[in-house]
């Protein structure tokens, strides 16, 4: 049986959680669960992709067993969503290197520009099984 897709995000940075948020919303369907980085499960499963959760400077998606990154990450999650929003697949045909440049200067600047928190974000309990540890 496949796992189901899991999105791991920096649990701290206000972005991400912003996100994570996002795509809570626009998952009617449920098909994602989420893990913060800094999180138990991200240090265990991360490793089996040959990735530390601690040298992650990305959103990172796992699902069918394939470990996908930044941008690639992004639009892959897009593409399950409710609404308008898979239709952001077709920046796939951008070339990755493109679309991770962009993706990088967001990254290196989230917290500048967005801010961060003391500790990860805790999801409300109506959300909760939605989080791995």
């Amino acid at each position: 049986m496949a796992m189901q897709p899991v999105i791991f995000f920096d649990g701290i940075c206000n972005l991400c959680n912003a996100s994570v948020q996002f795509a809570i919303k626009h998952d009617k369907k449920k098909v994602f669960k989420f893990s913060a980085l800094q999180g138990d499960y991200a240090k265990e499963i991360l490793p089996n992709f040959g990735v530390r959760s601690n040298e992650i400077n990305s959103i990172v998606l796992i699902s069918d067993n394939c470990l996908y990154t930044k941008s690639s990450a992004a639009l892959r999650v897009a593409k399950k969503l409710d609404g308008v929003w898979p239709i952001l697949w077709v920046l796939l045909v951008i070339p990755k290197f493109v679309r991770d440049w962009f993706y990088d200067i967001i990254a290196m600047n989230r917290y500048r520009w967005w801010g961060k928190q003391e500790s990860c974000w805790l999801p409300t309990p109506d959300l909760k099984e939605r989080f791995l540890p």
